[in-house]
């Protein structure tokens, strides 16, 4: 592997990002705007019936957020040139063949002209419906290779996944591949096809019986992780994405790819600013749920590792990966795990700590305007402990509280409501992130760290795409910079 100058390889060339209004992808466009401005065109695929809509999303959804504040003290009165030059908006849809772009003449265009495609639409919520899932995370990955087949002198198509979907194993978890319907648990029978027509039964049932859309989405809900486990999976969300992974392995044929895995993803580290984050992403919700007073005990294993990794490590590890893998062959090592877990572990005990420090210092002023104040949290270590612990704190007293409430009063009533609302927020959490909870993966990072050192050996400008943990100082970036920034930015 060899890598010439990053920001040489960038200059003129012509790149499609495909959700470009999610958090990596605006990271990623705000990264080549400002540190390469030479770049020829960026595409921005955007979920959009039509030109004015996608406009809208654009400024509503990208340009317009504090992300780009840097980028627009640099460029100044110049900005709104830079974007019209640089940016085409391409409304689309990666569920749909040829990514939903209507337009014939810019879908020509992009097939002629794209030098580099990243994929980085998804859905990321756990529970999502499977259908919903299964076309985005899935089917969405197929349409987009399929469309970069298509492009005339397309150099590489990087795919970003997520380290999870290794599921729940514990051990080294190496950056291999999946091949088309291997599964974690050895069960056979693993179709994605079989796996749309499961849905497509599922939805013709339901509508069927006159089922109400709410019903009809707890049961996609409820049916994207039935199916999930039966192969070994433990949600909806790594499910779809490890197909999608199967697709691209199974599909591109001399196709140079690279699929990029990051795991927890978490805000800035440097770039364009520390701190800059978006929406309430996995770890945050505990501490969302901490900082208001909401969440006084969880499980857990406290000696854990929680792989994190912030966002523009992730976005600097795919900008080096597309240069490494230009026209490469298609049979080279091409998956990155890009994380902490191997190269610098932070243990949860540990972040628990930087937020019991950092909300007893800056506590959460709540709706009456008064200080939220935190304490140490209860931390069970198995289930059967912390049901006990619910049953006796919590579920009796409501139980007592449902009986009071029947006789009529009214204070009653309100303490029940209050009461429930903690228990569902707690069980809920709980249940969708209980398989990480007790994670014993550690996430090898060969390929990855074989990128920093030949990016460093090279002479890659490895101050701009820098993206080894090893220089992060967790206790310092917590209570400094991501939880300050999820407060201003994610907190609602």
């Amino acid at each position: 592997m060899e890598l010439g100058s990053v920001l040489e390889f960038l200059e003129n060339k012509t790149i499609l990002v495909t959700g470009a209004t999610g958090f990596l992808a605006k990271i990623f466009v705000e990264k080549i705007l400002r540190v390469q401005p030479n770049v020829k065109k960026l595409y921005l695929l955007l979920r959009a019936a039509d030109a004015k809509s996608a406009t809208v999303r654009f400024h509503n959804e990208i340009i317009g957020k504090d992300l780009f504040r840097v980028l627009k003290e640099k460029n100044g009165t110049h900005l709104n040139a830079l974007i019209s030059e640089k940016i085409t908006l391409v409304p689309g849809d990666i569920t749909r063949e040829d990514l939903g772009v209507k337009d014939s003449n810019l879908r020509e265009e992009m097939w002629n002209k794209l030098d580099v495609v990243i994929n980085l639409a998804a859905t990321t919520n756990f529970d999502e419906r499977y259908d919903v899932a299964l076309d985005l995370n899935t089917f969405g990955a197929k349409h987009v290779l399929n469309f970069s087949k298509k492009c005339a002198k397309l150099n590489v198509l990087v795919h970003v996944s997520t380290a999870f979907v290794w599921g729940e194993e514990s051990g080294m978890l190496y950056e291999s591949s999946f091949k088309m319907g291997d599964t974690l648990n050895g069960a056979s029978g693993l179709d994605i096809d079989v796996e749309r027509q499961v849905v497509e039964q599922e939805l013709n049932e339901l509508q069927a019986e006159g089922a109400s859309e709410e019903a009809i989405t707890l049961a996609m809900k409820d049916l994207g992780i039935k199916r999930a486990k039966i192969y070994g999976w433990p949600n909806t969300y790594v499910f779809t994405k490890v197909m999608g992974e199967m697709f691209i392995e199974h599909l591109k044929e001399n196709m140079s790819v690279a699929i990029v895995r990051p795991t927890i993803v978490t805000g800035t580290y440097k770039e364009p600013f520390p701190g800059w984050a978006e929406g309430i992403r996995t770890i945050d919700s505990l501490a969302l749920g901490y900082g208001k007073g909401r969440l006084t005990c969880f499980l857990g294993d406290v000696k854990g590792i929680v792989d994190v990794i912030p966002a523009d490590m992730v976005v600097n590890a795919i900008i080096v990966a597309v240069v490494a893998h230009a026209k490469q062959p298609s049979d080279v090592n091409n998956i990155y795990q890009v994380g902490s877990s191997l190269r610098n572990p932070l243990i949860y005990t540990n972040l628990q700590d930087h937020a019991y420090r950092y909300f007893t210092k800056k506590p959460w002023i709540n709706k009456d305007g008064k200080p939220v104040k935190v304490g140490k949290i209860t931390v069970f270590h198995d289930m059967a402990s912390f049901y006990r612990y619910m049953t006796v704190r919590y579920i009796l007293p409501l139980k007592g509280l449902e009986l009071a409430n029947a006789a009529f009063c009214k204070y009653f009533q309100s303490k029940y409501n209050d009461l429930n609302r903690k228990i569902n927020f707690v069980m809920r959490l709980v249940e969708l992130y209980r398989p990480y909870l007790f994670f014993g993966g550690i996430f090898d990072d060969k390929n990855t760290e074989k990128l920093r050192l030949v990016a460093r050996d090279n002479g890659v400008e490895t101050d701009i795409f820098y993206f080894d943990p090893k220089c992060i100082d967790w206790e310092d970036y917590f209570i400094n910079t991501h939880i300050p920034g999820i407060v201003k930015y994610a907190f609602k």
